[in-house]
């Protein structure tokens, strides 16, 4: 979106973060043909471009606006998220679908990966969806979405930070669907397993694995839905049912 735009069109407008790819980017084009507008806020400017510019083929007016930014740099964000809802009035939905895993040896504990993590997954969440429930609780009206992981549901073996990272998400969220419930504010944690992402690109065994779009499907359902909490798939839920229910000392010998 560049300065001075506004939607004000008869569309319910999405801001999403973590646009640029993965299911970010899914959920924006499914959301848009579904209806809304959708700012897109990225750090890869050029990717954001992209995608708006195949959003808003075949409109008359645009529905799609890139927004860069970093989601580390902190400071910046109640300043763009009050220009987004100021040029957007009909701001009603804020995905934060930002988020890293880096590759990880067997023996590698690199703090530098953990601060990177912890710094995207979860405190560049805290920082937008902190905006976002301010705005929500005064308009009383609105959701917000995180999108977390099955892998905060147990402390696996694998990249440890990034299994914290997404628990602490998880009960953040729960934390903020608490507060905000006398609001009428709707507050979404979604909770993947696999999906065909960058992300993801490495890793060996994928179960069940989704594509990105259906990932935004199910998604979107959710939101329409009011849900709390969603695993995508489905199957995820009784599977991780059955894993929280391992004691530790089996589950420290276990190789997943």
């Amino acid at each position: 979106m560049t300065s001075g735009t506004l939607l004000r069109a008869a569309r319910p407008v999405a801001l999403i973060v973590g646009a640029s790819s993965g299911i970010g980017e899914a959920l924006a084009r499914h959301l848009a043909k579904e209806g809304y507008a959708v700012a897109l806020v990225a750090r890869r400017i050029e990717l954001l471009r992209k995608l708006a510019a195949e959003i808003n083929q075949g409109h008359t007016d645009p529905i799609a606006f890139p927004f860069p930014h970093d989601t580390t740099h902190y400071a910046e964000i109640p300043a763009l998220f009050q220009q987004i809802s100021q040029q957007a009035p009909g701001l009603e939905l804020v995905v934060y679908a930002a988020g890293i895993m880096p590759t990880l040896a067997p023996d590698e504990f690199d703090f530098t990966k953990d601060q990177s993590i912890i710094e995207i997954n979860l405190l560049g969440a805290i920082a937008w969806l902190n905006e976002a429930a301010k705005r929500f609780s005064q308009t009383k009206r609105g959701t917000i979405v995180g999108i977390g992981s099955v892998a905060g549901d147990r402390g696996r073996r694998g990249n440890t930070v990034y299994a914290a990272s997404k628990a602490a998400l998880d009960t953040y969220l729960e934390s903020l669907r608490n507060r905000l419930a006398p609001h009428d504010v709707h507050v979404l944690t979604v909770k993947p397993g696999p999906v065909r992402t960058p992300m993801t690109a490495h890793l060996k065994n994928q179960p069940f694995i989704l594509e990105p779009h259906q990932a935004a499907m199910r998604i979107a359902k959710s939101i329409h839905a009011r849900r709390n909490i969603v695993y995508v798939p489905g199957i995820w839920r009784p599977i991780m049912w059955i894993i929280r229910q391992i004691p530790s000392f089996l589950f420290r010998k276990m190789s997943f």
